[in-house]
């Protein structure tokens, strides 16, 4: 039984889910799920140059979270290390976090989220 057959049962729908009728209905056209409005996004940033700082910037102060991918960067590491001291002061400046997710990625949050660091165990 697969995942939407099971589902409509569970919630008593008399007629099984058929996922091709729902994906081609007219409601369906017409909700663009990628960009439904929402308050705040995480977004993808690849930092190339340092103008894409000043994007990263503004992205925080609008409240966004970044997730910053620095593969470009870390080929440099003296430019990475400035890069990182810059964007730390900006996260600091707008009540921010900042962590390192893996070799590439930097996550920073805007003011008042916070990033825990620590697993709980």
């Amino acid at each position: 039984m697969g995942i939407f057959q099971s589902l409509s049962k569970s919630l008593g729908t008399s007629k099984a889910m058929d996922i091709d009728e729902f994906m081609s209905a007219a409601e369906a056209e017409q909700v663009d799920v990628m960009h439904v409005e929402a308050d705040f996004y995480v977004k993808p940033i690849a930092l190339h140059a340092d103008s894409d700082i000043k994007l990263v910037e503004e992205e925080l102060a609008a409240k966004n979270i970044v997730l910053l991918n620095i593969a470009a960067y870390a080929k440099n590491p003296q430019k990475l290390k400035s890069a990182v001291v810059i964007l730390k002061g900006i996260v600091t400046k707008l009540g921010g976090d900042l962590a390192r997710i893996d070799e590439d990625k930097i996550l920073l949050t805007p003011g008042k989220v916070k990033i825990v660091k620590q697993r709980k165990h």
